[in-house]
């Protein structure tokens, strides 16, 4: 005996993830799981090419709708042109993944303003206005996801270089543990991920690959450890993630040691990823 779907009864899509910053790293990795897991995916970063090779590649390995809204998030307000993209398929965001971002290596001042509010824009005003516009519609569907990429570095003191990185990802923890507060009952869970080291193209990309590279390999994860242990814990309702057992344990005693000691230890330790202005 088969079961048919009446003629009436439409047939519901599969639930969408968005993923910013997808082209690479772990915004790909995000991309694949969430592939793996039967979502249909919405790719956006700058690279257009490598959104739409890697649509095509989990499109073909999974059987789900992937896409690209390429995006450039240093703009202002680029995040209603994203949504736009997204809504002219006749989609709704289920899953929010906020990892497009970057950092400054230089001083604070050695930087033209415009790179520096670039940086804002990226990290923090525009990651704020996707979750704005697309948590409503999620609340009113009765459940959604809101993964914000964070940093091991949220939990540090700021030292000479970076600047604005450690505030940046600071926020992206109080901001996640207040949406999960004021989400709480509506079946919308949010989650903030802290790696530390992570083999991407991150210090390629902020001109610190030559320090990186000296760097024990036994201290880094791979995007795909990060992403596989993000969701394990965000599908338990954990609010903050630190993935890697060493990084647990940076992330203790980064919480723990006076602020005056920490400076004068990572002011010392982080000299290298400093570059010259």
């Amino acid at each position: 005996m088969t079961s048919e779907i009446p003629p009436n009864v439409p047939i519901r899509p599969r639930p969408l993830a968005l993923v910013t910053g997808a082209s690479a790293g772990i915004g790909a990795a995000f991309a694949r799981a969430y592939a793996a897991r039967g979502y249909d995916v919405a790719l956006s970063a700058r690279r257009v090419e490598r959104l739409e090779a890697l649509a095509a590649e989990l499109s073909a390995a999974h059987g789900i709708e992937a896409f690209a809204v390429p995006a450039d998030l240093s703009l202002f307000e680029a995040h209603k042109d994203l949504l736009d993209q997204v809504a002219a398929r006749g989609r709704h965001v289920d899953v929010l993944v906020n990892n497009a971002g970057f950092s400054i290596a230089q001083s604070f001042v050695s930087v033209p303003w415009d790179r520096q509010r670039d940086f804002l824009m990226t990290l923090v005003v525009n990651a704020c206005g996707l979750a704005h516009a697309t948590i409503p519609g999620m609340v009113e569907r009765g459940g959604g996801s809101i993964i914000n990429v964070g940093s091991l570095a949220a939990f540090a003191p700021g030292v000479a270089g970076h600047s604005l990185y450690p505030g940046a990802k600071s926020l992206a923890v109080s901001w996640s543990q207040s949406l999960a507060a004021e989400l709480k009952g509506t079946g919308v869970k949010v989650t903030v991920t802290c790696p530390g080291f992570t083999l991407t193209e991150f210090a390629e990309a902020n001109g610190t690959k030559h320090v990186m590279d000296e760097a024990p390999r036994r201290f880094f994860q791979t995007a795909g450890q990060v992403v596989a242990e993000t969701l394990a814990a965000h599908d338990r309702g954990q609010v903050v993630i630190v993935p890697g057992w060493h990084n647990k344990v940076a992330a203790a005693v980064l919480r723990s040691l006076p602020q005056s000691l920490l400076i004068a230890i990572l002011g010392r330790a982080s000299a290298k990823y400093h570059l010259e202005d």
